[in-house]
């Protein structure tokens, strides 16, 4: 692996000129005091400048006000605030809450949409929504049964609204979207449905449809030119998604879009990851099926693919690739690059150039990863950028209606969405993980719209010959490609990171707690027990010259959904159910914001 040296970009990219990006939300990214995005700043970096609670003082931290969303099962991403009102968002059926932060989080206005119940079977891993964004004075939101609702974000009034999919086809969504330019972006769920994946721009000021890019098929359906977008630095050739696939197996495909998206105003590129192939039996569908499981890096006007990097060809373990990619300026062999940073459920951590897409570092970032042994990073050989797969872990070498053991990690991977964070000033990167195995069994399915098209069947468990517990919470250092330091958790970290300038980051765990942890050290400075489990993803505002750090809670997820949906079945929930089954004795059903603060001297 090459020696990398980390510079600090963080939010720095917001200084890459205005006229590239959108006005009103690289002025919010601007100031520290707000958060317009999910993601914090375009390059996904999850860092605050805000410093007034520090490593020195966060054990102080006191409860400033609670609200409750008035909606159970898991409550993911996070509020945000722009100048005197705070934003938030529950889960299905997707309500959204204005709170002047003025008056005490008066309500000022909610929008309660009205989606057809049928949407939520349909939803693979529970009814989740990761959260609005903010841009040119409206809120946008992608509901659960894909409508696409841009809000007045004075009123809430609706300026207009565009279905995005169809859920009677398992089309739905979970995911925020990104506001860049004129224009939204956004993506689709239904990966375990069969779903011919994709993203999509809209225009933000009239919802019209600009462009539509899928993750698979002939060339124009991915706006893909054949001569142009590059692969590992080769051009991908005509029909390169298509000859990975047998006969039209690629329009039940998947590579669906429900993770996190990061831009570039400066390359003028827009990133993010696809999932797993459909079906989850691999012996199905033969070939790499491409472009599913890959990192793109797209031009937001566009659509056009600049380049794509396939982290897992024929997947075999539901490896989505969907994980957020972080946006960092560093050296690498005394050189300045642009880099992208991303852990992907595979287990492994990929630093890729991300004007180029070249791959400079694979490594794996939970040492009990074992179903490839590396990913190969000899330029001269025939599998470079592949990874190598171990036999025994292989579902599909060991064959259908075969139990394949002990392969690690398990679906839900070593980190699933809840994204990571990065601090310019340690040049480390904090990321909430999963220390899971599983037992993976594929069986022969058929294709019925709208129906569930996994074919496997799966258990979970905490990985063997650890401290017993699902979960690390770990800094990883990009110059070594190692991890600098590891807290276990009981259960999987599944609540998303927050680094500060206050040399603190915090994060959420599935029992409950809010931890605040040393940037440097990664030890804990500070833990508070919120009502339900955490998968949300920390934030942090300043109102009125004081800064307040906010979490919902509300359990739930994958790895909460036996609890979110009442199932016991161990197999059930796609293996989740029997793996997180002592959840139960630690927490419950709730959706609740909890707003912290140091007290008033």
């Amino acid at each position: 692996m090459r020696a990398v040296h980390l510079l600090a970009l963080g939010a720095g990219l917001a200084a890459a000129g205005p006229a590239l990006a959108n006005e009103s939300v690289m002025k919010s990214i601007a100031n520290p005091a707000e958060q317009a995005l999910q993601t914090v700043d375009y390059a996904n970096t999850r860092y605050s400048k805000l410093d007034q609670i520090n490593a020195s003082n966060v054990k102080n931290l006191q409860v400033a006000w609670t609200f409750s969303t008035g909606v159970l099962r898991g409550h993911e991403g996070s509020p945000l605030v722009v100048g005197n009102m705070m934003y938030v968002h529950t889960p299905f059926p997707n309500i959204v809450y204005a709170l002047d932060l003025d008056q005490g989080a008066k309500i000022v206005w909610k929008y309660e949409p009205k989606q057809d119940p049928s949407v939520i079977p349909v939803m693979c891993c529970d009814t989740v929504n990761r959260g609005l964004a903010y841009a040119d004075g409206t809120i946008l939101l992608h509901q659960a049964d894909t409508t696409l609702v841009s809000l007045d974000a004075k009123s809430g009034k609706v300026n207009w609204s565009v279905k995005n999919g169809d859920p009677s086809k398992g089309e739905t969504n979970t995911a925020t979207v990104l506001p860049v330019k004129d224009k939204v972006i956004v993506g689709i769920s239904g990966g375990e449905f069969g779903v011919n994946c994709h993203v999509t721009a809209y225009n933000l000021k009239d919802g019209k449809k600009v462009w539509r890019g899928h993750s698979q098929g002939p060339d124009a359906d991915m706006i893909m030119d054949p001569e142009k977008t590059t692969h590992l630095g080769k051009p991908v050739g005509k029909d390169s998604s298509l000859k990975t696939w047998e006969g039209d197996q690629w329009k039940t495909g998947g590579g669906c879009t429900w993770g996190w998206f990061s831009y570039d105003p400066k390359l003028d590129l827009f990133y993010y990851g696809s999932g797993n192939p459909s079906t989850w039996n691999p012996k199905q569908r033969p070939g790499d099926n491409k472009w599913s499981m890959t990192v793109w890096a797209r031009n937001p006007d566009t659509g056009a693919a600049k380049w794509v990097y396939q982290m897992t060809p024929h997947d075999e373990w539901d490896y989505d690739g969907i994980n957020e990619m972080i946006l960092t300026d560093q050296k690498v062999d005394g050189k300045d690059r642009p880099l992208l940073t991303h852990f992907d459920r595979n287990g492994f951590g990929y630093t890729l150039d991300r004007a180029t897409g070249e791959l400079l570092v694979a490594e794996k970032y939970d040492p009990v990863v074992n179903w490839a042994t590396k990913v190969d990073m000899d330029k001269g050989s025939k599998t470079y950028g592949r990874p190598l797969v171990v036999s025994k872990y292989s579902t599909e070498q060991n064959g259908e209606d075969v139990n394949s053991k002990g392969i690690c990690p398990a679906a839900l991977g070593s980190k699933d969405q809840q994204p990571a964070a990065f601090s310019p000033k340690t040049n480390l990167f904090y990321v909430p993980t999963n220390h899971v195995c599983m037992d993976y069994e594929p069986f022969r399915v058929t294709y019925t719209p709208g129906q569930p098209y996994v074919g496997a069947t799966l258990s979970m468990y905490p990985a063997p010959n650890s401290h017993g517990g699902m979960g690390n919470f770990i800094a990883w250092d990009g110059v070594q490609g190692k991890i600098k330091w590891s807290n276990p958790e009981q259960f999987s970290a599944w609540g998303g990171a927050l680094a500060t300038a206050g040399d603190v980051v915090f994060y959420g765990t599935l029992e409950g707690y809010l931890k605040a942890v040393d940037s440097k050290t990664g030890k804990e400075l500070y833990k508070f027990k919120t009502p339900s489990g955490i998968i949300g993803n920390v934030m942090t505002y300043e109102h009125k010259g004081k800064q307040y750090v906010g979490v919902l809670s509300g359990v739930g997820g994958w790895a909460g959904i036996g609890l979110a949906a009442g199932l016991t079945d161990p197999n059930a929930g796609l293996g989740a159910v029997g793996g997180y089954a002592a959840l139960s004795s630690y927490t419950n059903l709730g959706g609740q914001l909890t707003v912290f603060a140091l007290p008033n001297n």
